[in-house]
């Protein structure tokens, strides 16, 4: 399965978007005669090579002449359906346009379709988005994951006047999405890129596993010293389905010499009860030699948030590092076997159609051997026996 990466180290622009696509593999002819037949009058595309930060880069500009700057959701609707490009293309081009109407009715208190879009419907806006999801089928991508969103900081002069970073708008389409500040202050994240993406994407976190086939590189208009203001896009082909799953986790991770081990045995059952995936400790020798315990917490990217306020709220320490990781799992599930000593449940796991691990619980296996006065190991070779015979049938 063919797959594509967005890496917003720098945030990203609608153009920037479909600069990236360019330099991945998308055909400039192609694209520029599936925009041309969106019928916009006084239209010239510039597509250019330059270099930002050192690394080669391609922009992509749209030039009109003249513009109407001011259309809602069914102005923009009909100028997409009337164009000849692919119903795909169309259909992905309104839900981005749709996304950007809920964003900004929720922002100004109106109904979508009362709408004004002011820039973003401006028509080098609609030729960016429309030129997205022209770009997103053609390069044949399947399944599209996206890394963390760099939205910049300071404030940005719109037709509203001076705002924060991020816009509202902008703001509100990213409720759910992983974001982050910087690195440079302006605003790195446009309202007509956050909405193209979260349109298209379909995962949002780290590199996954894949086998890299191009890489595009799309460059922003602004080109600040030492600082690669460009959107990265790297398609690929999806491991191959023999391997190791893979998907994102959080590290949570702290260091205190101060704490009590009753307060930390309590803070990790507190933790793993909230919903942590593993919590363990590691003695480490701090400053000036004095003994200190590690504290590092597995979970999910979604629950990092929840879990890093238990650990504050419980005085543990000031400060927690956080890192988002790719984790590699084998695909997993529970079954449940009958034995002389009752049903046993065995967790199993397999790589591809083969079965590289089988393990009964410990908890049930312990509260068998207690009941009928045996030894642990007695109930966990009877799960496993059974556990075998079943998968022979």
């Amino acid at each position: 399965m063919k797959i594509a990466y967005f890496d917003c180290f720098a945030g990203a622009a609608g153009d920037m978007i479909v600069a990236a696509m360019l330099d991945a593999g998308l055909d400039q002819a192609f694209l520029k005669a599936q925009i041309d037949t969106l019928g916009i009058e006084n239209l010239d595309i510039t597509i250019k090579r330059t270099i930002r930060g050192g690394i080669s880069a391609v922009t992509f500009q749209p030039v009109l002449s003249k513009q109407r700057r001011h259309r809602n959701i069914k102005d923009i609707t009909a100028i997409i359906n009337k164009s000849g490009i692919s119903d795909t293309a169309k259909a992905t081009a309104a839900r981005i346009f749709q996304n950007l109407a809920r964003a900004e009715a929720a922002v100004h208190g109106k109904e979508p379709d009362k709408v004004h879009f002011h820039e973003v419907g401006a028509l080098d806006s609609i030729v960016d988005i429309v030129a997205a999801a022209v770009g997103i089928e053609a390069l044949g991508i399947e399944k599209t994951y996206c890394s963390a969103l760099c939205v910049g900081g300071g404030m940005v002069e719109c037709e509203h006047g001076t705002l924060p970073v991020p816009a509202p708008a902008t703001l509100e389409l990213l409720k759910g999405v992983p974001v982050c500040g910087g690195p440079i202050d302006s605003e790195l994240l446009t309202p007509t890129a956050a909405a193209v993406l979260i349109t298209i994407v379909d995962e949002f976190g780290p590199l996954p596993s894949m086998q890299p086939l191009s890489a595009g590189y799309g460059a922003g208009t602004l080109n600040p010293s030492g600082f690669p203001n460009v959107l990265r896009l790297i398609v690929g082909q999806q491991v191959p389905e023999n391997s190791a799953e893979a998907d994102s986790v959080c590290l949570l991770q702290t260091n205190t010499d101060d704490v009590t081990g009753e307060l930390m045995g309590f803070v990790t059952e507190r933790l793993l009860a909230d919903g942590a995936l593993d919590v363990f400790t590691t003695p480490i020798v701090m400053k000036q030699g004095r003994p200190g315990v590690a504290l590092s917490v597995i979970c999910e990217v979604a629950d990092a948030d929840r879990l890093q306020r238990v650990i504050f709220e419980q005085g543990i320490t000031l400060g927690i590092r956080k890192q988002v990781l790719v984790r590699s799992k084998l695909r997993r599930d529970f079954v449940a076997v009958k034995t002389d000593f009752g049903q046993i449940t065995v967790k199993w796991g397999w790589l591809g159609d083969e079965v590289v691990s089988a393990k009964p619980e410990f908890s049930e296996c312990a509260a068998a051997a207690k009941k009928y006065g045996v030894a642990v190991n007695s109930v966990s070779d009877a799960a496993m026996a059974a556990f075998r015979q079943q998968e022979n049938k």
